[in-house]
C-alpha cells in the first residue's frame, strides 16, 4: 500500500492520459466552496449564468489542445503553447485549491471538471461537479495528461509547463488566501500539496516583500515573446535587484 500524507497517497507513477471518465457527479459543492469565498467569480469559481462549457479532458487531447490555442493565437508553437497553458493552468486548478483551503474537497479529476472560455477563448472559470478524494491523485493525473498533450501541440518538453503548474498552484493559493483573510493558511498548503504531487513538479515558493507575500516564480510564461511583450514583474528572467525593486512598489497594494 502506498504511504499517505496529508494530502493523499505518495506519489505513484500514472497514465499518460490521466483518470478514466466517471462522468459528472453534481451535488453542489463547489457553489458551497464559492460562497465561503468572498471575490469567488473573479477566482474563477463561477461560471457566468448561460456560458457554454468545454469538458476538461478536451485538453488531454493534443489536437483539441491545439484548436483551443489557435482560437487566441496565429500559430501553435513553444511561444503560444507556454502562453496558453500559463492561462488555462491557473483556471484548471482552482477549484481543487480552493476546495483544499475551505475543507470541501474538489475534484481535480479532468472527467469532473469543465472550464469555461470568453468569446476570445481566454479561460474564465472551471467547474468540479464532484467531490474531492485524494487532491494530489487527482491533480496528478490531471496535470501528467494536459501537460504531455500541450508539449505535443507546442512541439516542446514538459519541463517548462510543469514549472508553470508549480506557479499557478503557488499563485492561486495566494489569491485564494488574500480573499480570505489568511495568506499564511492558505499558502502553506503549496510545499506539502506539490510534495505529495510529486516530480517532476517543483516545489512552489514564495518571497515575502515589504510586508506581502509573492510567488518566486519557478517559470518564464514568455509572454516577453510576444510581439509587443515585455517581463513580468515576477518574471525569473529579471536581475533580483530589478524584481525585488518592482515587488516593493507591488506591496503597496496588499
Amino acid at each position: 500500500m502506498a504511504p499517505t500524507t496529508p494530502y493523499g497517497v505518495a506519489p505513484v507513477p500514472v497514465s499518460r492520459w490521466g483518470a478514466p471518465q466517471t462522468g459528472p457527479v453534481d451535488d453542489g459543492s463547489q457553489a458551497s466552496v464559492a460562497a465561503r469565498i468572498p471575490g469567488a467569480a473573479g477566482l474563477g469559481l463561477l461560471a457566468p449564468p448561460g456560458a457554454a462549457t468545454v469538458p476538461a479532458v478536451d485538453l488531454a487531447d493534443p489536437d483539441r489542445v491545439s484548436r483551443l490555442i489557435e482560437a487566441r493565437a496565429s500559430t501553435v508553437g513553444r511561444v503560444t503553447a507556454t502562453v496558453w497553458w500559463y492561462s488555462v493552468s491557473t483556471v484548471l486548478l482552482t477549484p481543487a485549491l480552493a476546495g483544499l483551503v475551505t475543507g470541501i474537497p474538489l475534484s481535480g479529476r479532468l472527467s469532473d471538471t469543465s472550464l469555461v472560455f470568453r468569446p476570445d477563448a481566454l479561460p474564465v472559470a472551471a467547474v468540479s461537479s464532484a467531490p474531492g478524494n485524494d487532491v494530489a491523485e487527482e491533480l496528478r493525473e490531471s496535470l501528467s495528461a494536459v501537460v504531455a498533450a500541450v508539449a505535443v501541440a507546442g512541439r516542446m518538453g514538459e519541463r517548462p509547463l510543469w514549472a508553470i503548474a508549480t506557479d499557478a498552484i503557488a499563485n492561486q493559493l495566494l489569491a485564494l488566501g488574500r480573499a480570505l483573510g489568511d495568506v499564511p493558511a492558505a499558502t502553506a498548503h503549496a510545499a506539502p500539496l506539490a510534495a505529495a504531487i510529486g516530480s517532476p513538479l517543483p516545489l512552489p515558493r514564495y518571497v515575502d516583500v515589504a510586508g506581502a507575500r509573492f510567488t518566486q516564480r519557478a517559470s518564464c510564461c514568455l509572454m516577453v515573446e510576444l510581439p509587443g511583450g515585455a517581463l513580468c514583474t515576477s518574471c525569473p528572467r529579471r536581475t533580483p535587484a530589478d524584481r525585488l525593486a518592482l515587488l516593493e512598489q507591488a506591496a503597496r497594494w496588499f
